[in-house]
């Protein structure tokens, strides 16, 4: 024993000199080749995209829609690539059992960082169709990635604040009528809508400004997966309630798999039968829009204490 506690000392050691010697240049050739990776993507997306506005028939927008798909799919294999390059990062997962690329999923995560998209993509590229994600407006703003998500017919979300909705109630529901034009979009071919249903990456910051009730996740919000079930609650197969957890680098995740310095990734899938239950008018509803909030919130807060029952396995086996 106590030369295999010598030696997972001496491991460690090395780990953490090497780590901290290789970091920049790691994060450098990372970064390159990330941006690399991305516009060599983005661009055939882009073409297309511009090909199926000019010919708005529906033979042509299936076949762009068969193309963007497979691009994105090798934008996956490159990150995928990448992160099997540091020979320290190990995974953990749950769940991926019982998956088909023949199906439609509502998949529902928490969001905690960057890395958290990359992790989905090359996680799940090989097991469910192409994830479409439900993101913020200003993303569509960021060259190539923008314009690449636009083709892909990923929905842009314009979160308003509850002062700003006051001052213009006619800017109310706007999300949820993006919600239902996007998900209408996917009925043609099988999907995997993805959604943090945060809205936004949690931080210490945000979670005192939206007065948590969880240790480790923001509150949830319930419009957009509820519309999403509502427009296409009978293609569904099933949701997939993911939880993400980075234990040993839960302060800065996205840098260190940058930078080589991720050590693991933590992911229990949790397949959530969608019955009828789960069907409703979210807006004009209010009964129907209490008992689904109640639903989300109970989820949320079983995936709460699994975030903090992982933190605590692994901060216990580290000492």
């Amino acid at each position: 024993m106590p030369i295999f506690s010598a030696l997972c000392v001496a491991n460690y050691l090395k780990y953490r000199i090497m780590s901290r010697l290789l970091a920049p240049v790691t994060l450098l050739l990372s970064v390159l080749l990330t941006i690399l990776v991305t516009v060599a993507c983005s661009v055939p997306i882009i073409i297309a995209g511009i090909i199926k506005l000019i010919l708005p028939i529906p033979a042509v927008w299936r076949a762009v829609s068969v193309f963007c798909n497979f691009m994105m799919y090798c934008w996956c294999e490159g990150l995928a690539a990448l992160l099997y390059l540091n020979p320290w990062l190990k995974w953990d997962i749950e769940g991926l059992e019982g998956l088909s690329k023949k199906n439609w999923y509502l998949l529902i995560c928490n969001h905690h960082s960057w890395a958290d998209i990359v992790v989905l993509c090359v996680l799940f590229r090989k097991h469910i169709p192409m994830n479409k994600y439900f993101l913020k407006q200003q993303l569509a703003w960021v060259p190539f990635i923008g314009l690449a998500c636009w083709a892909l017919d990923m929905p842009f979300m314009r979160r308003y604040s509850r002062s700003y909705l006051i001052r213009h109630p006619e800017r109310r529901g706007k999300d949820v009528e993006t919600t239902r034009r996007s998900c209408e979009k996917f009925r043609a071919h099988p999907s995997t809508i993805v959604n943090f249903v945060e809205g936004s990456r949690f931080t210490p910051e945000k979670k005192a400004e939206t007065r948590s009730p969880y240790k480790n996740l923001l509150p949830p919000k319930a419009a957009g997966i509820a519309m999403a079930l509502n427009v296409l609650g009978s293609q569904f197969d099933k949701m997939l309630n993911v939880t993400l957890c980075y234990p040993e680098n839960d302060k800065t995740p996205f840098y260190d798999m940058l930078s080589g310095k991720l050590t693991r990734i933590v992911v229990r899938i949790n397949l959530v039968p969608i019955t009828e239950e789960l069907h409703g008018d979210y807006v004009n509803d209010k009964n129907f829009k209490r008992r689904f909030q109640l639903w989300l919130n109970t989820l949320w807060n079983d995936k709460d204490v699994q975030i903090e029952d992982i933190k605590s396995e692994y901060n216990n086996a580290g000492q």
